[in-house]
């Protein structure tokens, strides 16, 4: 077996053979702190959303474990709350919705948080109330993948979102 350098681009230190110390690069956490208090709950509303989906339980099952708040968690703020209901009765129609509209992406093979973001986004642009535009709801949505998921994903959301929103505009 040969000692090889890490392949290019990935950033992660490469062991010696004599099973040297291997130093990891520090990490920083998503900023979001740029982001206003309603995207954090959105952002909150996500997290319920990826965790039902990595585990593959029901949405409002994930969400009652949440509601039931240990020690350990911050309390789930209630628009984080009525974002997860709004989207679990239409679960079903928005995964059709984004499965159709997402062009040569079929849904398990988005990445898990963009899959996250264009479902809750999906909910609030289709079936949410009128009281935010839905140019201002697809920017901050587009905004949320800009801090938490990779380079492509913001254009890619913004164009899903657009989209389903025109969809929506030609049925009402």
């Amino acid at each position: 077996m040969t000692d090889s350098p890490a392949p290019r681009g990935t950033g992660l230190p490469h062991p010696t053979r004599e099973g040297a110390e291997v130093e990891f690069e520090r990490t920083v956490p998503a900023g979001t702190d740029r982001l206003h208090r309603r995207s954090r709950d959105r952002i909150r509303a996500l997290d319920v959303l990826f965790e039902a989906d990595a585990k593959r339980e029901d949405v409002l099952d994930v969400l009652a474990q949440r509601l039931r708040r240990s020690a350990a968690q911050s309390p789930l703020p209630e628009s984080a709350r009525a974002l997860v209901e709004l989207y679990a009765p239409h679960a079903a129609d928005i995964d059709e919705d984004l499965a159709t509209h997402s062009r040569d992406w079929p849904l398990h093979r988005m990445p898990a948080v963009d899959r996250a973001i264009l479902r809750l986004g999906s909910a609030e642009v289709l079936y949410g109330t009128e009281e935010t535009a839905r140019g201002t709801l697809i920017g901050e949505y587009t905004k949320i993948a800009e801090v938490l998921s990779t380079d492509d994903s913001p254009r890619f959301v913004n164009g899903l979102l657009q989209r389903l929103a025109e969809v929506r505009g030609l049925l009402s």
